[in-house]
């Protein structure tokens, strides 16, 4: 099934500011809210499509990553759709506000304290962080997509304890403050009603358990400094300041929390024979002035190769000529762009009796001299100009 624009499940704008979001948010979250529409399936999915589209519109690189490349711009990074409304509400609970005794006005509206009536909320860990990588890509990488591998030092996961800290599975009992919820409840009462405030147990930082007798290895940290080398598939066209996320790829969290992404940024290096425009790709050719008046089949550089190319008789100093398809392809799309040849005619420098009196002799004919009205090859319009002129 094909997923809506999460613009058009929020009713904003593709320009609208980040207030606006959160505003038609709210409004849609209250109205499809399951408290207010029970057993209605229809009313929950809405909910859930509302949320995942202020999960992307409220983070400015995935709002990004979506203006650019749509749903498929998720793909690679720690987007994921909400399968259970609890989730959502521990997500978002707070986009509702604080109520003047500490709780999201959003639980309290409904009785929810922060989760479901009656649930326990237990947390594992502390997430790991994200790593950021700057990778090089030469034009020919670019033009064909390759596979690099990197590696990287980070945190892993502790072999000895396998992540969670303690020297043996009888060392990690349940928080005697908390009682393995997690969470600190502090429940009020005034004449709107009662009120239930929740806070994360500071005792076992919200994990509801303690560790006693932690992990030498990793002094109960659940992980340990190491390399790895790992995999990053570049598609082909990216460009200089793309990235792409490698989900879970990244520092390991402490005693079992979630590891972190790798976040790989592209630069490209510069060519020594082509300069890349969005995805053509520009090469200087110099032509001797035989080639240049009678024509010629010269034989150039490509992205993935050599190609032979045309060059018609009486071509000008400056004149672009276009290889079609030759450059990067386009990214997410079919097709590629051009190469684009802007032709120089040499002028010798070394000229020995016999050649100087062959050019003096040419130089008296009438076909070789430009007539007036003849345009100049040494326009004032920049090349991008003439350019923009020859293909428009």
């Amino acid at each position: 099934m094909t997923k809506r624009d999460f613009y058009e499940i929020l009713g904003v704008q593709r320009n609208a500011p980040q207030d606006e979001i959160k505003k038609a948010y709210r409004k849609l979250a209250l109205q499809y809210h399951p408290d207010r529409n029970p057993g209605n399936k229809q009313a929950e999915d809405k909910f859930k499509e509302g949320a995942e589209a202020y999960e992307v519109l409220s983070d400015p690189e995935k709002r990004r990553r979506y203006d650019q490349f749509g749903h498929d711009g998720m793909r690679g990074t720690n987007f994921r759709p909400f399968t259970n409304v609890d989730d959502i509400f521990s997500t978002f609970g707070d986009i509702f506000g604080q109520s003047n005794f500490g709780g999201s006005v959003f639980d309290e509206m409904f009785g929810r304290g922060g989760a479901s009536s009656g649930q326990r909320r237990t947390h594992v860990g502390q997430p790991g962080s994200d790593l950021k990588l700057k990778l090089k890509l030469t034009l020919e990488e670019i033009a064909s997509g390759v596979e690099k591998k990197l590696k990287i030092k980070k945190y892993m996961v502790c072999d000895s304890c396998r992540g969670g800290g303690a020297k043996s599975s009888s060392s990690r009992i349940t928080c005697p403050v908390c009682s393995g919820t997690g969470e600190i409840r502090q429940v009020s009462r005034s004449v709107f009603g009662q009120f239930v405030n929740i806070s994360t147990c500071n005792n076992c930082g919200g994990e509801g358990k303690i560790i006693k007798d932690p992990c030498l290895s990793c002094r109960g940290d659940g992980r340990v400094q190491g390399e790895a080398t790992i995999k990053v598939a570049i598609p082909a066209g990216v460009s200089e300041g793309n990235y792409i996320s490698l989900s879970g790829e990244g520092n390991a969290g402490v005693r079992g929390g979630q590891a972190g992404d790798v976040i790989v940024l592209i630069q490209v290096e510069p060519h020594e024979v082509f300069t890349r425009n969005n995805d053509d790709v520009i090469l200087d050719l110099l032509i001797n002035y035989p080639e240049a008046a009678l024509g010629a089949e010269i034989e150039v550089p490509t992205l993935n190769g050599r190609a032979k190319l045309k060059i018609e008789p009486g071509t000008q100093s400056g004149r672009i000529l276009r290889m079609r398809d030759k450059g990067i392809p386009h990214l997410n799309s079919y097709g590629h762009g051009d190469q684009l040849v802007r032709v120089n005619v040499w002028v010798p420098t070394r000229l020995n009796a016999r050649e100087r009196n062959m050019l003096k002799e040419l130089a008296n004919s009438d076909n070789v001299n430009p007539k007036e009205g003849d345009k100049s090859a040494h326009s004032d319009k920049s090349f991008f100009e003439k350019m923009k002129k020859a293909f428009s």
